[in-house]
C-alpha cells in the first residue's frame, strides 16, 4: 500500500530534498507540500495523507500548533471513527536533539521526531514505521528529552496516578518497561514472554489509557509518577 505523505517546512531547499528523496521510494508518494502550519493544517485536512512531516519553527503557525489541529477532534460526516481513521500521523522534523517544543508535540499525539540532518535512509525508515502504526522513538534521546521535561515541568499527577489503577499488574510492567525505553523483543525478554503477548499487552494499555502510541505511554508513565527521571 503507497503512503502517502506531505511535507510542511518554510525551507524550500529543505521540502525539494525531502519530496525528491521520498518521491524516488516506490511505497511513497510525496501529495503536497505548505511552507507554513496554517497552509500545513488546510493541505493535511485536503490531502489526507497517512503521515505529515512537519517542521518545528514556522510562520503563521507554528509546527506544535498546527500539529495539535491535526491531531485534535475533528468533524467527520462519517463520524468520530472514520474522523479517527483520516487523522494523519505525525513525525516532527527538528534541528535540535531537546527542544520544548519537540516534547509538547509528543503529548499532542505527535508520533515522533526526527533531527532535520539524519541520514536519508533514516527518515526513509521513519516514515515507514510512522505510517504502520507505531511510534519513532529514539529511545535514548526521546527518554531522556520526556524524562528532562518530566523533571523541571512536572504535571498534575492525581489523576494520570488514578487512572494507573486500571492497568493490571502486568500491563503496568509492560508500561513502566517501555518508559525506560526497551523494544518490544527487550520487554519480551525480560519479561519472559512472547513478543506477540508484549504487543498485546501494549495495545490494552494504550487501550485503556486512552493513549495514541508509545510516545504518549512514556509521557504519561512519567508524569503519572510511575518512573521518575534518574530510575535505571
Amino acid at each position: 500500500m503507497t503512503i502517502r505523505v506531505i511535507i510542511v517546512d518554510d525551507q524550500a531547499m529543505v521540502r525539494a530534498g525531502f519530496a525528491a528523496l521520498l518521491a524516488a521510494q516506490s511505497d511513497i508518494e510525496v501529495v503536497g507540500e505548505a511552507a507554513d502550519g496554517r497552509q500545513g493544517v488546510e493541505l493535511g485536512r485536503r490531502a489526507r495523507p497517512d503521515v505529515v512531516l512537519m517542521d518545528v519553527r514556522m510562520p503563521e503557525m507554528d509546527g506544535l500548533a498546527a500539529a495539535r489541529e491535526l491531531l485534535g477532534p475533528a468533524d467527520d460526516p462519517g463520524g468520530p471513527q472514520e474522523a479517527e481513521s483520516h487523522r494523519p500521523k505525525v513525525l516532527m522534523l527538528t534541528t535540535f536533539d531537546v527542544d520544548d517544543y519537540v516534547y509538547e508535540a509528543l503529548r499532542a499525539g505527535a508520533s515522533g521526531f526526527l533531527l532535520k540532518d539524519a541520514p536519508p535512509a533514516d527518515l526513509i525508515a521513519a516514515v515507514r514505521v510512522v505510517a504502520a502504526g507505531d511510534a519513532l522513538l529514539a529511545p535514548k534521546v526521546t527518554r531522556r528529552l520526556i524524562a528532562d521535561f518530566a523533571q523541571t515541568r512536572p504535571a498534575p499527577r492525581r489523576k494520570r496516578a488514578l487512572r494507573l489503577k486500571g492497568l493490571t499488574p502486568r500491563e503496568t510492567e509492560v508500561l513502566e518497561l517501555i518508559a525506560r525505553g526497551l523494544s518490544n523483543q527487550e520487554i519480551a525478554g525480560h519479561l519472559v514472554l512472547a513478543e506477540q503477548t508484549v504487543k498485546t499487552h501494549i495495545g490494552r494499555v494504550l487501550a485503556k489509557l486512552d493513549l495514541r502510541d508509545r510516545a504518549q505511554a512514556v509521557i504519561f508513565a512519567y508524569e503519572s509518577g510511575l518512573v521518575t527521571p534518574g530510575d535505571r
